[in-house]
């Protein structure tokens, strides 16, 4: 697959990427480096200093370190974790397992005659004379020592895992581990498994010998048979193969693994299959590291990990060759995968060959130029097993760009450059610092399209705009780029990107430039906010990008704590007790009244909001749906949550929204304890007058009181409060008043909270009743309000533990007898909290399909 570039356009051009190779220095890929001439017959670089011949400059290192090694001594060492708790929790199931193998494989039950030592024994010298005689054949002496070492260490590991697992005061691992050829103490885990895997991965990989694939195998076979015979465990054997897969994968990353990426000759052969007849290859000296873990450089587009070649034809033109090998691509492709992990509703590459890479590659370059848009133009691709080779033509390559010189017009230039890639559907996905380049004209350049995409979604557009606005805030200025923005994408593109500026959506090698602000994104989107109109930049939130925030870990935080504390304080059979012994009819009167709480409430919220934006179904379903916030909330919290979201989402802005919410809350609580200072003087209830300690409210006061005194005698504190809180605060008590100051609708709410707090109560009274227990509404309604108010100030998730005790506590202070009491608890629990999670879920859904919520 080639593309053929105009001869008489480029030959004239100066060429950049060959211009000082007679003096550049070659490094291998092991890290040695030496200076070596580019002219000269007796240069040890040289592979063929005949005439007749092309002139190679390259050295193939001996071994190379993949890490892909590490992710696999990772996944080992997580398997042996993931037997062991299966063999602790789920030691049934591993039980099965060995049962169903002794059940499945009665045909070699003959070979249990023979004693376990013999089989484990011949198969260790089988697989190590066959393995350590290929390596010693092939003169790979370094490799069979290792390979010993390793298998040593193997032994080593699986006598420490032993040892430490027999010491453990439990015994329900080990019992798990141990097997009729294993005993306890230093030989727990049956050591074959961890020596040999340890001893085959050091002299693998597989692919490369056949005698390591061979040996794999066999170990295999003898790990089933010993399992079937009952010898070994299955977890025994599972634990001790991962431990010694985890040391062999540790000591071949350190030592390193046989290079099998193409070289030299090989290379040249590989590129006269693509038209290239190479008359010179000489090869690069390695970039150095940059900000992460891969090598890039403007020669073929920011290629991670890539080799680079000058490459001179016999028609005399010149190419850069890059190759990728896969034993490099390993941290390219993990990256890939923990953006994909990283972040949501963008789309995100997993390019998980080399070859996938390089095609990639190859595709987003042709598809530049077919915009019309500058980039090292292609010429074709080819691939082996272990490598991907791209060649670009050299007359094309980019040079970079000064970032201490760059001004305004400069960032127009390249955000330009970016929306006609944008507009054609093409992202790049990853603009930092080093992408900004220049041609030897000076035209501005975007590099580095390998992680990029063609036909993206606006996510990604906006993305990549956040990126390079982000790049040249640091880089001038927040106000120039603004404006440069301005100039190139225009005011409405720009007001779009605010959701997206976010500090997850910049990559890290921005971040680490010297000039970077931790409030820059903040100053970035308070500048462009004051482009746009207030309201339309409150409502602008922020998109979700990062699968992992403080908020969604605090979210499923308290869905876990929800969770335990639901279990915990559910008591399912004094539940049933209580509903099967009530008497139905009073048993719907108290679900009746549950209805009408929500009725109440809603009434309640839905007077203060403007009859335009009040969406009568949603309102009332935003009620239901507080049911199952408070699953996991305190009381109060979880409805107030959902009354915000509603608010917002029905068109109030931020401030508008939180003052109505809090009116509505207000009022709740105003009809709440006026309802208990009335119904208290004229039932004259005062049996709980001494539940509260006497002096409990003045010390709460004070504390407060002394708190900010102090904090307000520190001037940077005083300053921050008065300039930054106050205006604010200023702003909600002002919307908050003049919600508060509309008779009618105040009134309207009012009553509405006063029904949902009668109803509430007198669904007490209902379940009371269910249980034969005759009492005045009125006074059971001041005692449930009381005793309610005050189990609800334990903080969990509604008030749970803490309602069902304040409530049987006070009733049966009044004279309930103590079963009636503890089951028209239950009962009116059941419909006031435990029926509403299913019910408030089903709502909350509802309010997000009609995107109200």
């Amino acid at each position: 697959m080639t593309t053929e570039q105009d001869q008489s356009t480029t030959e004239d051009r100066p060429n950049k990427a060959t211009s000082s190779t007679t003096d550049r220095p070659i490094a291998s890929g092991d890290g040695r480096s030496a200076s070596f001439a580019v002219s000269g017959p007796d240069s040890p670089a040289t592979d063929d200093s005949n005439d007749s011949g092309p002139y190679i400059d390259d050295i193939a290192p001996r071994r190379t370190r993949d890490f892909g090694d590490l992710t696999r001594a990772g996944l080992s060492l997580l398997m042996a974790a993931v037997v062991m708790v299966f063999a602790v929790y789920l030691g049934g199931m591993t039980r099965g397992v060995e049962s169903d193998a002794h059940t499945a494989a009665q045909a070699i039950n003959w070979l249990a005659a023979f004693p376990s030592t013999v089989l484990t024994q011949l198969a260790t010298t089988v697989i190590v004379v066959i393995v350590l005689a290929q390596l010693l054949l092939a003169r790979e002496w370094l490799q069979a020592a290792v390979s010993a070492l390793a298998m040593f260490a193997g032994y080593g590991i699986v006598w420490v895992i032993s040892t430490a697992i027999s010491s453990l005061n439990d015994f329900t691992l080990p019992m798990a581990l141990v097997s009729a050829a294993t005993s306890y103490g230093s030989g727990l885990l049956p050591d074959i498994y961890a020596g040999m895997a340890s001893f085959l991965t050091a002299a693998g990989p597989r692919r490369t010998r056949s005698t390591v694939k061979w040996s794999w195998n066999i170990l295999y076979a003898i790990a089933a048979v010993m399992v079937v015979l009952s010898w070994h465990s299955v977890t025994g054997m599972l634990v001790s193969m991962a431990a010694g897969r985890t040391v062999g994968m540790l000591i071949r990353f350190v030592v390193g693994t046989q290079n099998k990426g193409v070289w030299g000759k090989d290379l040249v052969a590989v590129l006269s299959s693509i038209g290239l007849e190479t008359t010179s290859l000489i090869r690069h000296q390695e970039p150095g590291i940059s900000h992460g873990s891969l090598s890039a450089t403007l020669d073929d587009d920011l290629a991670e990990g890539s080799r680079i070649y000058d490459v001179k034809t016999a028609n005399n033109r010149r190419f850069i060759v890059s190759v990728i090998d896969a034993q490099t691509h390993t941290v390219g492709y993990l990256k890939q995968l923990w953006d994909w992990v990283r972040f949501t509703s963008v789309s995100i590459r997993r390019d998980r060959s080399v070859r996938d890479a390089v095609q990639h590659h190859f595709a987003m370059l042709l598809g530049l130029h077919n915009i019309k848009l500058p980039a090292p133009a292609p010429y074709g691709i080819a691939d082996t097993d272990e490598s991907a080779i791209l060649v670009l033509d050299a007359h094309t390559i980019e040079l970079p760009a000064n970032l201490n010189t760059l001004i305004q017009a400069d960032a127009v230039a390249y955000m330009r450059y970016l929306s006609v890639a944008n507009r054609r559907g093409y992202t790049h996905r990853r603009i930092t610092p080093d992408t900004l380049a220049r041609l030897e004209d000076g035209t501005a350049v975007i590099a580095g399209w390998l992680n990029g995409d063609s036909a993206s979604g606006p996510a990604n557009t906006a993305l990549d705009k956040v990126q390079l606005l982000a790049l040249f805030a640091a880089l001038i200025g927040v106000k120039p780029a603004v404006a440069a923005a301005r100039e190139a994408w225009g005011d409405t593109t720009l007001t779009t990107l605010a959701p997206f500026i976010q500090k997850v959506a910049v990559p890290s090698p921005t971040r680490a430039l010297g000039t970077w602000d931790k409030q820059l994104l903040k100053e970035l989107r308070d500048h462009i906010n004051t482009i746009i109109d207030e309201e339309t930049a409150e409502s602008a939130e922020p998109v979700t990008l990062a699968r992992f925030s403080w908020r969604s870990m605090i979210t499923m935080l308290l869905v876990i704590v929800a969770v335990v504390v639901v279990f915990t304080q559910l008591k399912p059979e004094e539940i049933i007790t209580a509903l099967t012994n009530a008497n139905p009819l009073m048993a719907v009167v108290t679900l009746a009244f549950g209805a009408c709480g929500w009725i109440g409430s809603s009434i309640s919220l839905g007077a203060l909001m403007d009859r335009n934006r009040r969406d009568n179904t949603g309102v009332f379903m935003s009620q239901v749906a507080g049911g199952f916030a408070t699953v996991s909330m305190p009381a109060g919290v979880g409805p107030s949550f959902v009354n915000l979201q509603f608010l917002r989402k029905s068109g109030y802005r931020n401030t508008q929204a939180t003052a109505i919410m809090s009116a509505a809350l207000v009022v709740y609580y105003a009809v709440y304890f006026s309802m208990l200072v009335i119904i208290g003087l004229f039932t004259g209830r005062n049996m709980f007058s001494g539940a509260i300690p006497t002096n409990t409210l003045v010390i709460v006061l004070g504390v407060v009181v002394v708190v900010l005194s102090i904090a307000m005698m520190i001037p940077p504190l005083r300053h921050w409060v008065t300039r930054r809180l106050m205006p604010l605060a200023k702003t909600y008590i002002n919307q908050l008043l003049d919600v508060l100051s509309q008779p009618r609708q105040l009134t309207v709410s009012c009553l509405g909270a006063l029904f949902q707090n009668a109803t509430t109560g007198l669904a007490f009274w209902a379940a009371l009743q269910a249980f034969g227990h005759s009492s005045n509404p009125i006074e059971t309604t001041f005692v449930f309000l009381l005793a309610y108010a005050l189990g609800s100030a334990v903080p969990t998730p509604g008030g749970l533990g803490g309602v069902e005790a304040a409530l049987t506590f006070a009733f049966v202070a009044v004279g309930v007898p103590q079963g009636v009491a503890l089951s028209a608890t239950l009962l009116h629990r059941v419909v006031f909290y435990w029926l509403r999670i299913p019910l408030g879920a089903a709502a909350m859904k509802w309010l997000d399909k009609h995107n109200l919520v």
